[in-house]
């Protein structure tokens, strides 16, 4: 494992963790918490991102961190879709959505960045 003590220290689950607060935030607006369905999924693959992340840490091997790591990027992808539901639905303004996206896009592009590393740490 890379110099992590425990799973809070890792900086993409941190940013996990503000994406997750701001899908919270969104998903409480009047217009969009009416949308009980994509309310609950969108807030589901957010949080399924960090607790990904976190388990798979627990696991204390490269091996299943990879492999729950995997998993937390493909629920960043998941939140992705859903936000572009939520703009075609009008729920979230361009601005908003756009501040979102890129957190996503940060937070996928900084687990494969991980799991890169962890690869490679494996084969030497």
């Amino acid at each position: 494992m890379p110099g992590f003590k425990k799973f809070e220290d890792i900086k993409v689950w941190q940013e996990a963790r503000g994406l997750t607060n701001l899908i919270y935030t969104i998903t409480a607006q009047d217009v969009f918490r009416r949308d009980y369905g994509l309310t609950d999924q969108i807030r589901r693959a957010a949080i399924s991102v960090m607790s990904n992340i976190a388990e798979g840490f627990e696991r204390e091997t490269d091996k299943e961190f990879i492999r729950f790591l995997y998993i937390a990027r493909a629920s960043a992808g998941e939140v992705r879709s859903q936000l572009y539901i939520a703009k075609d639905l009008n729920y979230i303004a361009n601005e908003e959505i756009n501040v979102l996206l890129d957190q996503c896009l940060k937070i996928s592009s900084m687990i494969y960045n991980l799991i890169q590393y962890l690869k490679k740490e494996r084969s030497t």
